[in-house]
């Protein structure tokens, strides 16, 4: 009879990639989860597989790394180490004949591209058959992975799902954005790995490199350096200037597909511009295209504390005007994200999240990137825990030293132990809505806000600690969340808490800000002097016209610092209150025209936007979704006070929860508009 040879074999990818939770998924390989078992079928011909005649060994292969795994008739499949398991032999006398044999990895091998082979070793011969390669990822479905989550409903937000929302603005004005994570979309997942192959650590020892990628502690430091173009060839180039002019402004991104095929496309030149949500947001698609359950979260008032003091030094002129004196800055928000994952290396207490932040700030090992810092551990101030939980500490819990200065003397100081890290919040699983998460990282609030007096800037002397003498009481209140194209009304509150009138004198300055740092110039301010009398509380209302804080560059929202001073005439005791604020640009509504929408069946949805300007607006309007249709872009004009209705055709491609999401960036005024409709797919 002729002898057993080996015709083809069928690796199972439409069986398998559902079972293993990575259907969807979109690369030239198959896609496994690690500590999961999948099943390959050998057909052959000649006579009948006899395990006494030959020995079928496969062979799988990372890189220089190899492992040889002899299929036996017998076991069961193992979460310790590479198994191969004769399942069944087919016996068919005219025709093809088969086997399957089941192949498991451990919970521990390594995530990235494997080559598989199968050795057929008979008596008289020995053949190899290459029989393609598989992408292995993570598994948080199984208990034995370091990255194992409990909930199914957590894994499905936080793996699965590839629609997020990310939180900006500022802690009284928050705004939430919509960002497609677009890990099933073509090709993505192949981009994913290759960050890995990218990374320097590959490169400078790929044996090792792929070793530790069994790590998702190590797997976090080598993505959150490469999201980053800062040391190697990372994705995304950083530029907070304002000036977008050769690359694309960071607000216009909404979803990471476009930023990962751009940088894949230009071999691996990075990608302009990012700034923290997006540097956030392209991180949380990577790690969950790698199987490790990811979310991102917003630090409202985010200390970035450069002399790791963990104090905040912030300056202003007797005008109320804010100095950049200090190269400390408070962030009105900063955008990172949290990976799920156990932390052998702390020992017990510190498994589950943990912050990673792959915008480049401080180095980190000399790279710039940062965590993962164990959420747990930054609660606890274990500031000698790895990695970077000092840096974590301070962005969250930084007390703000409050300065008046006025030439080179200090007027009063205070200190502010509420406002860093002011609100911590992520999308809430299962809905559009904002979870608090500040209580996992911080405890609850100080009520003490120390004031002191008089010390010279120049020379540190004078009389530090001295608490003033606290007969006036000023503070700040916004009539409305600001909105672009309105004006920005607001009350200044000055309280005299002694039984004698006071000659005042009141300086009120607004400035303009950039998000992740100190405020520019003056562009409003009013000074007068005015008379209180004994006990008495006066409101005076503000009002800054849209044409005097009209925005310069396009942007979602403005940033502004509202500071006043009050000075006692007669004492020379002055008070001071601020205020950073974002003015939220208006949004679009989206509907769907059918609550009930169908895979692959044509669907109309109206983007609607009214035009409250008191001039026309022209701008371009970009519909997208990740699984529903290609992008569409329009370009329009809409008269003032019209309303704009946009009928939008759209064709889903794949099941489950989706989002349709709309920006329009307008010329006049510079901004940026934008509204979302989230989608339950049904299947056909």
């Amino acid at each position: 009879m002729d002898e057993f040879k080996v015709r083809t074999v069928d690796l199972q990818q439409v069986q398998t990639q559902p079972r293993h939770k990575t259907d969807g998924l979109s690369s030239s390989t198959l896609v496994l989860r690690r500590g999961q078992a999948f099943t390959v079928t050998i057909n052959y011909d000649g006579r009948p597989f006899d395990p006494l005649k030959e020995k079928l060994i496969f062979r799988i292969v990372l890189g220089p790394i190899a492992v040889e795994v002899p299929v036996s008739r017998f076991g069961q499949p193992s979460l310790t180490q590479w198994t191969a398991v004769l399942e069944r032999s087919v016996p068919n006398p005219t025709g093809p004949r088969a086997l399957s044999v089941t192949l498991s990895s451990p919970a521990t091998a390594s995530i990235g591209v494997y080559t598989l082979q199968l050795r057929v070793e008979a008596r008289l011969s020995v053949k190899t058959h290459l029989l393609g390669q598989f992408t292995l990822l993570c598994n948080p479905w199984c208990q034995a992975d370091s990255v194992f989550l409990q909930s199914e409903d957590l894994r499905t937000e936080y793996v699965k799902s590839d629609i997020g929302l990310l939180f900006k603005g500022s802690p009284g004005n928050i705004v939430s954005r919509p960002w497609s994570f677009d890990q099933y979309e073509k090709g993505i997942l192949d981009i994913c790995m290759k960050l890995l192959q990218l990374s320097p650590q590959y490169q400078a020892d790929m044996g090792k490199d792929l070793l530790n990628c069994s790590n998702p502690v190590y797997i976090g430091r080598v993505i959150s350096a490469m999201v980053n173009s800062n040391d190697d060839k990372g994705v995304l180039m950083g530029n907070w200037s304002g000036d977008y002019k050769d690359g694309v402004n960071p607000s216009k991104w909404s979803g990471s597909a476009d930023i990962l095929r751009v940088w894949s496309e230009t071999q691996f030149r990075p990608v302009k511009y990012g700034q923290c949500w997006v540097f956030a947001a392209v991180m949380c698609t990577v790690m969950r295209a790698l199987g490790i359950p990811t979310r991102v979260v917003t630090n409202f008032n985010s200390a970035h504390d450069t002399d790791g003091n963990m104090t905040i030094e912030e300056y202003y002129n007797e005008k109320g005007e804010k100095l950049s004196m200090s190269r400390d800055s408070i962030w009105n928000f900063h955008v990172w994200v949290e990976s799920w994952m156990r932390r052998p290396d702390l020992g017990q207490g510190y498994d589950g999240w943990q912050v990673l932040d792959p915008t480049p700030q401080e180095m980190s090992g000399e790279m710039f990137r940062c965590g993962p810092a164990a959420v747990t551990a930054i609660y606890e101030r274990r500031v000698d825990a790895q990695y970077d939980v000092p840096f974590v500490y301070a962005a969250v819990n930084g007390n703000v030293h409050r300065v008046i200065v006025k030439n080179g003397k200090v007027l009063s100081t205070s200190i502010d132990k509420n406002r860093v890290g002011a609100l911590i919040c992520t999308k809430h699983p299962g809905s559009m809505h904002m979870q608090d998460i500040t209580s996992e990282y911080k405890t609850e609030m100080d009520d003490s806000t120390v004031h002191t007096l008089s010390t010279d800037v120049r020379r540190g002397e004078g009389t530090t600690g001295i608490v003033a003498p606290q007969g006036l009481a000023v503070s700040l209140q916004l009539l409305k969340a600001p909105v672009v194209g309105e004006n920005i009304s607001f009350n200044v509150i000055i309280t005299n808490k002694v039984a004698v009138p006071k000659l005042l004198r009141k300086h009120v300055n607004a400035q303009n800000k950039e998000y992740n740092r100190n405020p520019t110039g003056t562009f409003w301010e009013a000074h007068g002097d005015m008379k209180i009398g004994p006990k008495e509380t006066v409101t005076i209302q503000h009002e800054i016209s849209f044409k005097e804080y009209m925005l310069m560059e396009a942007e979602e929202d403005s940033l502004v610092n509202l500071a006043v001073v009050i000075e006692d005439v007669k004492s020379q005791e002055t008070v001071l209150a601020s205020e950073e604020f974002n003015i939220r640009s208006p949004s679009l509504d989206i509907q769907v025209q059918n609550e009930y929408v169908v895979i692959n069946t044509q669907q109309v949805a109206t983007v609607t936007f009214t035009n409250l300007f008191s001039t026309a607006v022209s701008g371009e309007l970009i519909v997208a979704c990740s699984g529903l249709q290609e992008k569409i872009q329009t370009r329009l004009t809409i008269r003032p006070r019209e309303t704009m209705r946009m009928p939008i055709n759209f064709t889903p491609r794949m099941a489950g929860a989706k989002m349709l999401y709309a920006s329009l960036v307008l010329m006049n005024p510079l901004t940026i508009l934008h509204g979302f409709k989230t989608i339950n797919v049904q299947g056909s």
